[in-house]
């Protein structure tokens, strides 16, 4: 079976400017497509950068101004942004998937999203975040079990999960048993502890896993923020790195492929063959001849949870 190339792309975002995060990603795409890849994976919320003020400052003191600026800047799904990602993603003829922080269009609540797109430029499918994690509940609403879903592409069945949602063993069964193949983790989580969790989710799922982070220095925040001095603290030792970067790319088996990186912007590349996935699930397939539905069962529940339903005589 051909190998297949795949992409981590390790940047910093624009804080809270769309656009200019819009044609960052677009640029990434196609520098990561001249490098051969198939399969394009950005970084947890690139679109439009994460909300460094949730770990600045107290809760709920003086973020409403932030807060407002990033209900501007979040992504409307689908409209403009996946339009011009779609694009991107179409002109380079590979796959795409690009966390964004989204809001419905006449909404407030902002929802921490992974959209994938196709190489014909089209939308396949969205995962809203289940659980915000810590102080992120401060910002982001939580998903639901309509958005998990699986792509099918020549490569492989690619899905994953954001975050600290990898720690939840029930998400990570569900998904296994749609037979992922290709696991993508858009974090923020740093330290080699992280990569020891991807390096686990690879052996236990026996599927290649893709984590990408962003890479952010203080130096990078645009000099006209608002309250810039505020929106984050420098601490000792950190030498000024916001978002240090942790990305990584690990095969089947928890051998690392690619990374981690960190400190640096940087696009991680390796090539993947889904015969080495399934030759490891000859001896572990989490989901199949490993499995006792005997003894455990997971019921999911995968209705959407609409604020509102109507009924229409």
């Amino acid at each position: 079976m051909a190998l297949t190339r795949v992409a981590a792309v390790q940047a910093a975002p624009v804080l809270m400017d769309q656009q200019a995060c819009v044609e960052k990603a677009v640029r990434l795409i196609g520098q990561a497509a001249a490098e051969g890849a198939h399969l394009v994976v950005f970084a947890e919320v690139f679109i439009p950068g994460t909300p460094i003020w949730m770990d600045s400052r107290p809760i709920w003191d003086g973020d409403e101004e932030w807060f407002a600026l990033l209900v501007d800047q979040a992504v409307v799904v689908p409209g403009p942004v996946t339009e011009a990602l779609g694009a991107a993603a179409a002109e380079a003829g590979v796959y795409v998937v690009v966390n964004v922080e989204e809001r419905e269009p006449h909404g407030a609540t902002i929802y921490n999203t992974t959209l994938y797109l196709g190489p014909d430029g089209s939308l396949l499918g969205k995962h809203r975040k289940l659980m915000p994690t810590g102080s992120e509940r401060t910002v982001w609403g939580m998903g639901d079990g309509s958005t998990l879903p699986v792509i099918d592409t020549p490569f492989g069945r690619l899905s994953g999960l954001t975050c600290w949602e990898n720690y939840m063993p029930l998400a990570r069964f569900y998904l296994y048993a749609q037979g992922v193949d290709i696991w993508t983790a858009p974090t923020l989580a740093q330290g080699d502890g992280w990569i020891a969790t991807l390096r686990h989710i690879a052996r236990e799922g026996r599927c290649y896993v893709i984590g990408a982070n962003p890479c952010t220095h203080i130096d990078q925040i645009p000099a006209d923020f608002p309250r810039r001095d505020e929106v984050w603290t420098v601490k000792e030792g950190d030498g000024g790195w916001v978002e240090p970067g942790n990305s990584v790319i690990v095969g089947p088996n928890g051998e690392l492929l690619a990374g981690p990186s960190r400190h640096e912007e940087t696009i991680l590349t390796a090539d993947i063959d889904l015969a080495q996935v399934r030759a490891a699930r000859r001896l572990f397939d989490p989901t199949g001849h490993y499995n006792r539905p005997d003894i455990f069962r997971l019921s999911v529940d995968t209705r959407p949870r609409t604020a509102v339903t109507l009924t229409d005589d």
